[in-house]
């Protein structure tokens, strides 16, 4: 049983493609970072685009923490985990690190900000879920970010020119290699 962590910024696929990886193995489960933000009823701070407050960046700690004892306790008990979540620059070091369980691989979706921001575009027209808000900076500081903190571990891929299913595909054929952590 192993553990694959697949993380990239918002709207870069990273739920269709855990779902998809998921649905490849076995005996599997796709575990989503986020619904831990999302259980917090009350006195939940999220994160922003720019100097979160201490609160948020508190609570985005112990969704990691508890993300990675889940995928732990997954692989225990004989699944294969596809934990799915934005986790970004040294956190995604430190993710890894919480996670106990071998093998542990990682996955970065790094598709280039205008596919992003186009796929975002597309989820708005076709769901109404919106990741960015018009106009905005934001797909561009976080593809920016993701480059240039984000340590270079595990399989990164560019998925600009993919569906979703070659990306399943080509993690599958890859991340057993070259996603090792």
């Amino acid at each position: 049983m192993a553990v694959i962590v697949v993380t990239g910024i918002q709207a870069a696929g990273k739920s269709t493609v855990a779902q998809g990886l998921a649905e490849r193995l076995e005996r599997s489960v796709h575990l989503r970072g986020d619904l831990f933000r999302r259980m917090v009823v009350n006195g939940r701070v999220d994160m922003g685009p720019a100097d979160p407050p201490a609160e948020a960046l508190r609570q985005l700690r112990l969704r990691y923490a508890l993300a990675a004892t889940v995928a732990d306790g997954y692989a225990e008990a004989g699944f294969d985990v596809v934990l799915q979540d934005i986790v970004l620059g040294e956190d995604l070091t430190e993710m890894l690190a919480a996670i106990r369980h071998r093998p542990l691989y990682a996955v970065v979706l790094a598709p280039r900000a205008d596919a992003v921001q186009a796929r975002d575009d597309e989820r708005r027209a076709r769901r109404g879920k919106v990741a960015y808000k018009p106009g905005d900076e934001g797909v561009a500081d976080l593809d920016r970010y993701l480059r240039e903190h984000t340590p270079r571990v595990g399989l990164w891929l560019d998925t600009s020119e993919q569906t979703a299913d070659q990306t399943v595909d080509e993690v599958l054929s890859r991340v057993w290699t070259e996603g090792h952590v």
